[in-house]
């Protein structure tokens, strides 16, 4: 954990998102490293904008 920044996701809980979706859980597991890094640095470099 670090204060004021986002690490990373609940990956469990993003798993159960992609299955409550009806997709498949081999393409959420390909899919979610990818999607979850672009969105931790966009969401960390939105923080910084706004406190910076």
């Amino acid at each position: 954990m670090m204060p004021g920044a986002v690490i990373g996701w609940d990956m469990t809980a993003a798993l159960e998102l992609g299955k409550a979706l009806g997709i498949s859980p081999l393409i959420t597991a390909e899919l979610l490293p990818t999607i979850e890094a672009v969105m931790v640095t966009k969401l960390n470099e939105q923080m910084d904008h706004t406190n910076g």
